[in-house]
């Protein structure tokens, strides 16, 4: 059997280095969520959307047997879509731009 002694201090482990993680800043009551500039964003991401589905509505026929071909347009198509996809990566973009200090 192993013996242990009285005045036989054990190893100190050094203390735990603090990680560094990313650095939030909380809100405080009364504060908005996100700066101005993040608000601007949003409510043109927003525009662009809207833009976009607006850009997409119409190009149907008033008469079931006459088929139009409006709705192959390039504004339906292509103009559009992109325009409403640019809308959300905006939007994503406002959200996750961090606010000036």
């Amino acid at each position: 059997m192993k013996e242990t002694r009285k005045n036989e201090k054990k190893p100190v482990k050094a203390p735990a280095k603090e990680k560094k993680g990313a650095d939030f800043k909380v809100a405080k009551a009364g504060e908005f969520a996100f700066d101005r500039q993040n608000y601007i964003l949003l409510l043109a991401g927003l525009f662009f959307i809207i833009l976009g589905f607006i850009l997409m509505i119409g190009g149907g026929s008033k008469d079931p047997n006459v088929f139009n071909e409006d709705i192959f347009s390039f504004r339906r198509l292509t103009l559009a879509p992109i325009l409403i996809l640019a809308g959300f990566v905006i939007e994503i973009f406002a959200i996750m731009k961090k606010p000036r200090d």
